[in-house]
Parts: C-alpha cells; sequence; structure tokens
C-alpha cells in the first residue's frame, strides 16, 4: 500500500470475515509504518486508523456484519456507507515470543474451537460443512489443556453478566475513553493488577465482540461492547460430553451459557496463557496419540483460533486496542416494541 491514505475516506471490501481480517491487518500495520510505531512490542500504544472499512457482506458466517449491524444483508451494509456512518471498534492483538502474531476482532480461540480449526484443514472437499463435520468429533473426543490463564481485570461498570447489549449510542462505548484514562501502561506490567487461573480448559474463548452470527443470534458473549476498550474472556473448565453440549447449545437458544458451574466469565484489558510443560515421557506418550486421542484425554497442547486463522504455538499473549479501527456502521439499533 504506497497511496496516500489522507486522499480517502473508506475502503470497501466484498467478501466475508476473512477479507475483512486481510483489510483489517493491512490498514493497521500501514497506519503503524507511517507513525513510527513497532507493532511488536506489546506494550506499543497503537494509532487509530483514520480510514473507515466498509463490509459488504459474502461470505459464510459474516460475523462482524452480523455482530456490528445486526444483519449480514449486502443492501444494509451499503447504505451505511453511502450515509457515511462511522463505528469505532476495538481490536486484540496477540504476541508470541516478543512478536505480533496477529489481529482480531471477534473469536480469538484455544481448545475446541482451535482444534475445530485445525481438523477442519483436511476436510476442505467437504466444503462449508467441515466445521460441523470437525466440531462434532471434537465434541466427542472431549479433550482438555492444562495450563495457567493470567488476565487484567477491567474495573467499571459494565460486566459480562450485567445484561446490557451494545446497541446504537451505547453509553459503555461512548463514555470508555474518560474510564480508561486510569488504566496506564504501568497497570498492565504490574503483576500485581494481574489475576491468574490454573486448570485444564476445553475451551479459552476471547471475544472484543458479541460475535453473533446467523448461527447464533446472541454470540459467545451477548453483552460484549464494540469500542469500550476490553474483550470477554470465557474459561470452559474439564466436564464431561453432556456438559460441554449444554454450555454449546445455549448459544443457540435464550439460555445463560455462563451459568455452569464449569463456565467462568472476565472482562478484560489483556491476557496471557501458558500451557503446562509435561515431563519429557509425558509429552513423548500424549504426542504419540494425538490424533487417536480417547474421551477426555488430555492431549498436549492445542492451537489457536484467531478470527479464522490457525496460530501454531500454545503460549499467547493478548492486548485489546481501544477503537483502533473504525467501520461504515452504526451499531445494532433497538426495535420499538409493539
Amino acid at each position: 500500500m504506497a497511496a496516500d491514505l489522507q486522499k480517502y475516506d473508506g475502503v470497501v471490501c466484498v467478501g466475508g470475515d476473512g477479507m475483512f481480517s486481510e483489510l483489517l491487518h493491512g490498514l493497521v500495520s500501514r497506519t503503524q509504518s507511517d507513525n513510527g510505531i513497532c507493532e511488536d512490542k506489546e506494550d506499543a500504544k497503537l494509532i487509530p486508523c483514520s480510514l473507515r472499512i466498509g463490509i459488504i457482506p459474502a461470505g459464510s458466517t459474516d460475523c462482524v456484519c452480523f455482530a456490528t449491524m445486526g444483519i449480514n444483508d449486502p443492501v444494509t451494509s451499503a447504505l451505511h456507507i453511502i450515509i457515511g456512518d462511522t463505528q469505532p471498534i476495538d481490536v486484540c492483538a496477540s504476541y508470541h515470543d516478543g512478536q505480533l502474531m496477529r489481529y482480531s476482532v471477534s473469536l480469538t480461540g484455544y481448545g475446541f474451537f482451535g482444534d475445530v480449526l485445525r481438523e477442519s484443514e483436511s476436510m476442505r472437499w467437504v466444503g462449508p460443512m467441515r466445521y460441523d463435520l470437525a466440531g462434532l468429533r471434537m465434541v466427542l473426543s472431549n479433550r482438555s489443556y492444562r495450563g495457567t490463564v493470567e488476565f487484567l481485570e477491567a474495573k467499571g461498570d459494565s460486566s459480562p453478566r450485567d445484561n446490557t447489549r451494545c446497541r446504537t449510542g451505547c453509553l459503555v462505548c461512548s463514555e470508555s475513553s474518560e474510564r480508561l484514562a486510569g488504566t496506564s501502561e504501568n497497570n498492565v506490567s504490574n503483576l500485581e493488577n494481574w489475576k491468574s487461573v490454573t486448570g485444564s480448559f476445553v475451551a479459552l474463548n476471547i471475544t472484543g465482540m458479541s460475535s453473533a452470527c446467523p448461527k447464533s443470534h446472541d454470540g459467545l458473549s451477548p453483552t460484549a461492547h464494540l469500542a469500550d476498550g476490553t474483550a470477554d474472556l470465557i474459561m470452559v473448565q474439564k466436564c464431561s460430553t453432556l456438559q460441554f453440549l449444554k454450555h454449546l447449545s445455549r448459544h443457540t437458544n435464550s439460555k445463560d451459557q455462563f451459568a455452569l458451574p464449569n463456565v467462568k466469565v472476565h472482562r478484560i484489558h489483556a491476557m496471557r496463557f501458558t500451557p503446562e510443560q509435561l515431563e519429557d515421557e509425558e509429552t513423548v506418550r500424549r504426542q504419540k496419540r494425538l490424533f487417536v486421542c480417547p474421551c477426555g484425554e488430555e492431549t498436549v497442547t492445542s492451537t489457536w483460533n484467531c478470527d479464522g486463522e490457525i496460530l501454531d504455538c500454545a503460549q499467547l499473549s493478548i492486548r485489546v486496542h481501544h477503537q483502533l479501527i473504525q467501520i461504515f456502521a452504526r451499531g445494532i439499533e433497538n426495535m420499538p416494541s409493539r
């Protein structure tokens, strides 16, 4: 991208979440490069992009459109672009060994969703159904992964359990800049402010928005906010296949998917995950059985699913960057009751 971006109001793509992600990476990287910011530094304060992104949905899930507009309709998206609506969006940056891995706006998932994505890669010949087939196999395998999750919990009035939805003109998002002024770089780097959970996890999910889509109208975290500088960390601890199915099924109905004893959710600014280091003999034993995993056995490590892209590393640090990008949208509008 050598063009002078100051001459443009926005850039529009036609496609799904993958196309949007590629545009996001190019735009954020170009903005940081123009301002002399090193993206690989976890404590770097990234510069927000001035160029807005427009999305004409044409993908399989269109999660970004659905979570920001309430519908994945090309005409609705085109109208938002023509009118010039603006909706800021938080972006999660993932780091490994002092290097930026990827940016994401919806799901960064370890365990179940990482395994499903990796498994589906060998089923591309099936088409979109490969995700359902891979998901079924992973549910039956009931894999879990030991490790330590460290996170910096957000302080404020909002909570993943408060049932306050992010809608057009959201007060939580509009007042977030003033609230985040008290969250300095020292707070992020000071380990005394962090909490830690060690255990065995079926799934670790970090989502910067509800991640709603046509198959799950409320998404992974129904009350997640688009632009408040936080993400929701969902920890599903080791449980039976039936218990995990119960959690998954609640994403498709009105029941609370967090009201289960093995599910914990926190609103965070940053997190780190460190997998358990196994003894050499134990590592070899489990690696040999990685693809013939008996139900319930803990395998060595999983992979991360970062907005549909595989990150082949288990140790990962994630930080939320407040309102890093803008899209042509106005948020989900409240429908008048009849």
